[in-house]
């Protein structure tokens, strides 16, 4: 039964997988470490999840990084988590790019520095083409912020004229979306 079990679990392979990153915090506090410890060792992690999807063939992998949420914690832990995007942005991009791995982000870029913003730009337009792995990272994602993102997409379009009420349809709102198909 063992090998029969074992067996199937290693032919399955999942396309897509989504990881909340979530419990870095929780995981620093039961041992005594700062929550930026926590932080670190999550990202570490990312490093170990990234080379086991492109080995075990995953297409598509997203990691729910940073919610919109996570804007309301205190300064220190913001600013620790942005400073470790900003060491990720500058030392993993090169090696995953020629790994063959795409990078996409998604959220509100507005809420970013200028300077995350430049390296996210920079880190799509390098590995764009890639088709190893598409690595998407939500950053300052909501999935309500992002609804009201696609409202008012729409009705802005409404409002200019150049849609009509009549053509919203799902296929409307899928492009409209932060990872249209």
């Amino acid at each position: 039964m063992s090998q029969v079990s074992l067996h199937l679990q290693t032919d399955i392979t999942p396309v897509h997988v989504a990881i909340i990153m979530d419990g870095n915090g929780r995981w620093a506090k039961k041992r005594m470490l700062p929550r930026t410890a926590g932080h670190k060792k999550g990202a570490d992690a990312v490093r170990r999840v990234i080379e086991s999807s492109v080995e075990l063939g995953v297409t598509h992998l997203t990691l729910f990084g940073f919610s919109s949420e996570n804007w309301q914690r205190p300064k220190e832990e913001v600013d620790a988590l942005m400073g470790l995007l900003r060491y990720y942005l500058k030392n993993e991009v090169k090696r995953l790019h020629k790994e063959g791995v795409r990078i996409r982000f998604i959220g509100e870029r507005d809420t970013l520095s200028d300077d995350i913003v430049h390296s996210i730009e920079e880190a799509e337009n390098l590995t764009q083409n890639n088709k190893q792995l598409v690595l998407t990272v939500a950053l300052s994602y909501g999935a309500r912020a992002e609804i009201v993102h696609v409202t008012k997409c729409i009705a802005q379009k409404i409002k200019d004229g150049t849609l009509d009420i009549d053509q919203i349809d799902e296929d409307q709102l899928a492009n409209e979306l932060y990872t249209p198909y």
